[in-house]
């Protein structure tokens, strides 16, 4: 049997792992779970060596220990940050050697499958490199103003329907309360000068008739048509009126997101869609690390079997 593992990095109550790790529990492959951003410095424990080979020693968390050398594959899932912005000078500096020292590590494995990288998902949250490599990789995207000129601004929603999202999905509240920024329509008449205070993303809204997440994994595609109620322009609002159903991704589509994905060096996307009448699918944007479990449950779609293959697997496949 091998018992080469598999180090699952994300936040303690993560649910969504929590499938993937039953999963391969029940294919009795090896896991490591921890949080680096806070189980490191205790309880977990490093002691790596760098070699001709990359780096060799052990990780161990509490009475279990994984041989650095021969972890097979990596699930960079949702760990929490690293405590960088502390008040306390001697807690940030702990904070960035821990980052760069485990981090560093663990993402310089030799022979490791990462799902996926945390520079490459890093890399590829930046929605501006995302249009410009949608736009690349053959989709339709959505005539886009990024500015923070109000005058810009006024022009733009005066030219067609248009809609601002955040650039960002950080954290966010209202009288105290946490609370999401959607994608919302907005006309020349509501732009102020409170858009000069930052960037804003202004995109020309699609007439949709339906939204389609469509999920990757290595290079299979698991796709869910989404209906909400009528007027709704993000479905991430109304989460409880929404319907799913599984949909076949478009041929032409399939091979452009795994190039998509391969052009940032990843192995997962969550991309969203919005579907025109005449069935054409419009990018929106992909999630590098988004959510998919409530997916597929909704829609029936095996994803967790798909990202346990490809952990299990590991890097020999895409060698």
């Amino acid at each position: 049997m091998d018992q080469r593992p598999v180090l699952v990095c994300t936040e303690f109550e993560d649910a969504t792992a929590d499938l993937v790790i039953a999963e391969l529990n029940r294919r009795r492959v090896p896991v490591l779970r921890f949080d680096p951003g806070r189980d490191f410095p205790a309880p977990v424990v490093l002691a790596a060596r760098v070699g001709a080979e990359g780096w060799d020693g052990r990780v161990t968390v509490g009475e279990r220990t994984a041989d650095l050398s021969a972890v097979r594959s990596l699930y960079h899932r949702r760990p929490s940050p690293w405590p960088t912005h502390s008040d306390e000078q001697t807690t940030r500096f702990a904070a960035q050697e821990n980052r760069r020292g485990l981090g560093g590590v663990l993402g310089a494995l030799s022979g490791c499958l990462y799902l996926s990288h945390p520079l490459a998902i890093a890399r590829a949250e930046y929605k501006p490199a995302q249009l410009s490599a949608a736009l690349r990789t053959g989709f339709a995207v959505p005539a886009t103003l990024i500015t923070n000129d109000p005058t810009e601004a006024r022009a733009f929603c005066a030219a067609q329907p248009t809609v601002y999202k955040p650039l960002h999905a950080g954290v966010y509240e209202v009288e105290g309360e946490p609370a999401g920024i959607w994608a919302a329509p907005v006309g020349a008449g509501e732009v102020d000068g409170a858009v000069s205070h930052s960037a804003h993303l202004f995109q020309a809204q699609v007439p949709k008739v339906a939204d389609v997440r469509a999920v990757v994994v290595g290079e299979q595609v698991f796709s869910a048509r989404i209906t909400a109620p009528p007027g709704v322009v993000d479905w991430r609002s109304e989460y409880l009126s929404l319907a799913y159903e599984p949909v076949t991704c478009p041929d032409g589509l399939r091979g452009a997101m795994v190039r998509f994905l391969a052009a940032f060096g990843l192995n997962f996307g969550a991309f969203d869609f919005a579907v025109t009448g005449d069935g054409a699918w419009w990018f929106l944007e992909c999630n590098p690390n988004g959510q998919w479990a409530w997916l597929e449950d909704a829609a029936g779609l095996p994803i967790t079997t798909a990202i346990a293959d490809l952990l299990e697997n590991g890097a020999s496949q895409h060698e």
